[in-house]
């Protein structure tokens, strides 16, 4: 094997991508820096189309279509939420059928259309309700004809979004070969820049893109959006010829379900010694055997009826590999982390829901300038940027010298992601205490308070370098202690925890609201945030934020790490590929 890979090289193609044509990929035709822009520059158009309307349709929601505010916070997120899940439905379409290049071009066009139609859809007048005053208790809601479309465009492009970005960075590591220290080390380096660079995008969606929505046409905002993928596909399109392409090995959804249907189809036979199971793996890929999830090594039970018509390969429904049986105990053993990461993702979400209207109410002006409400996660962001520019200049050189490692592991840095969170929401709920006082003194029916909207950033500030520490801390974690075989399943899986962080969000606000509600009155979400007391909701979330902190420190200490599973002759190797993948 691995002379067949020196000549590879030595041939000057990558072993395991082919090009357009299906031919192996040459390294100087194929690959490198320039498709890997492309790429990125798909993904930054993504991050700054879905970006620019989630942030800022909140006001929209409640200002134009006069929905209430817990209504307008749960579309908001379930919108959100369903984005990340089809992440899972990407995910597999690009493993089991269409690969990552196809996928993405696929989806791409899909959220083009979306974007498009959201942007006729705030444009026509029959689509909108009537207009009236702001605070009036006579406010025409939006009919389900007028909520149908918007319901229909908004989740047009969560399909598009879930497609896209289940393979953009994927396929962005597809462009460089691993095994070529030169090409490896530069992966790495345009891979940390990644979240850098879609932090870029997300910036430039809730400054330049939610001031054209407030100050010039929200139709005219989402038609930039639109025409910016087309444009963007374009440039995708163009670098085809260049692209490497790898070849799917099949789903590990269906690798999992294998392991766990023959492990149930053999439950009633007795386990024999570690040696007596089935293994097929080389050497060097090899898994230890663990003595967790015993009954899965069930699936490793070699019977007669397991090859089909005398063949040596087995039926991998009815028989598995040992290693393959202890890839599936790896997954399951993320489970419990990606748990207790969900409620960061809940707090996530009151920034651009809550947090945002809580801006509407609050003075907004600097002289003859009036800031979006929208544009207070521009903090948000500068809070991202700063911490990894902070973390990576003097936190990295300092904790290497002092212990000798180059920063904070994975699970360290989602623990302090987590802390910052849900200081984050107490913070919140002290803004939102002081808030309710000036409400008390000038009306709640006031349409500006006398309160500057600044008081806000803080817990902007906190929020934003929550997520720089747990969303590099959960990408870290996900990539390089799932198998290698099941990378992409695993960046699904971290995907999913913002999926059901915003649903959760979503069942909260609706459990609040109900629980809450009182015979002629309104309870904490009510229909008009100056009715309401959203600070006790803040401080609710601080309080699961705490106890959900304390069951993650459990998993944390129970978790072991994926270097203690492999051979120590393999772990070099290992690590190797991990390093490399992990900057994507």
């Amino acid at each position: 094997m691995e002379d067949f890979m020196e000549g590879q090289r030595s041939f000057g193609t990558v072993a395991d991508a082919i090009n357009y044509k299906g031919c192996p990929a040459h390294k100087s035709k194929t690959g490198g820096w320039l498709p890997a822009a492309l790429i990125l520059g798909i993904e930054i158009i993504e991050r700054l189309s879905t970006m620019g309307i989630a942030v800022n349709l909140v006001t929209y929601l409640g200002g134009t279509m006069h929905l209430p505010s817990s209504t307008s916070a749960n579309i908001v997120t379930n919108f959100m939420g369903t984005s990340f899940f089809l992440c899972l439905l990407g995910g597999y379409l690009a493993d089991a059928l269409l690969g990552r290049y196809k996928t993405i071009a696929i989806f791409s066009v899909v959220q083009t259309l979306g974007t498009a139609m959201l942007s006729m859809t705030t444009k026509l007048h029959q689509l909108n309700p009537p207009q009236c005053e702001a605070h009036a208790s006579n406010c025409q809601e939006a009919n389900e004809f007028q909520m149908g479309i918007l319901y229909f465009s908004l989740y047009l492009i969560a399909l598009g979004t879930g497609g896209l970005k289940s393979s953009v960075s994927g396929f962005g590591t597809d462009q460089f070969d691993e095994r070529d220290e030169k090409e490896k080390a530069q992966m790495a380096y345009f891979f940390s820049r990644f979240f850098f660079f879609i932090s870029i995008g997300t910036l430039t969606a809730v400054t330049v893109l939610v001031y054209i929505q407030d100050g010039v046409s929200r139709s005219l905002a989402y038609g930039i959006c639109s025409v910016s993928m087309f444009i963007a596909i374009l440039i995708f399109v163009s670098g085809t010829k260049r692209y490497r392409y790898k070849e799917s090995s099949g789903s590990p959804l269906v690798h999992i379900l294998q392991v766990v249907f023959a492990s149930i189809r053999k439950r009633t036979i007795d386990l024999p010694d570690d040696e007596l199971l089935y293994e097929n793996a080389i050497e060097g890929s090899r898994i230890q055997h663990t003595d967790q999830f015993r009954f899965l090594d069930k699936a490793a039970i070699v019977a007669k009826e397991d090859f089909e018509n005398g063949s040596n390969a087995p039926n991998h429904w009815r028989l598995c590999s040992r290693t393959r049986v202890e890839e599936v105990k790896m997954m399951i053993k993320l489970l419990p982390i990606w748990a207790t990461t969900i409620i960061f993702w809940t707090t996530y979400a009151q920034m651009i829901t809550f947090s945002v209207e809580q801006a509407t109410t609050m003075r907004r002006s600097m002289g003859k300038f009036k800031i979006p409400a929208g544009s207070l996660t521009a903090f948000f962001v500068l809070a991202i940027l700063i911490t990894l520019a902070v973390y990576d200049r003097l936190i990295m050189p300092f904790w290497k010298k002092w212990k000798g490692k180059p920063g904070f592991s994975s699970l360290q840095r989602i623990a302090i992601g987590l802390v910052l969170s849900t200081a984050g929401m107490a913070v919140a709920a002290i803004a939102e205490e002081k808030r309710l006082s000036v409400v008390k003194s000038e009306g709640r029916d006031t349409e500006t308070l006398p309160l500057t909207v600044f008081i806000l950033i803080p817990q902007f500030l906190l929020i934003g370098s929550a997520e720089a520490f747990t969303y590099t801390g959960q990408l870290d974690f996900f990539i390089t202690q799932s198998p290698k075989s099941m990378k992409t399943m695993s960046t699904g899986l971290f995907l999913t925890t913002l999926s059901l962080g915003f649903f959760f969000s979503s069942a909260l606000v609706s459990i609040v609201t109900k629980v809450t509600e009182t015979h002629g009155g309104q309870g904490w979400l009510a229909d008009k945030i100056n009715y309401g007391r959203l600070d006790l909701f803040y401080w609710l979330l601080a309080v699961l934020g705490v106890i959900n902190f304390g069951l993650y420190l459990i998993c944390a200490m129970w978790y072991k790490p994926k270097e203690d599973l492999i051979p120590k002759g393999s772990v070099q190797m290992e690590k190797q590929i991990d390093d490399a993948e992990s900057a994507s």
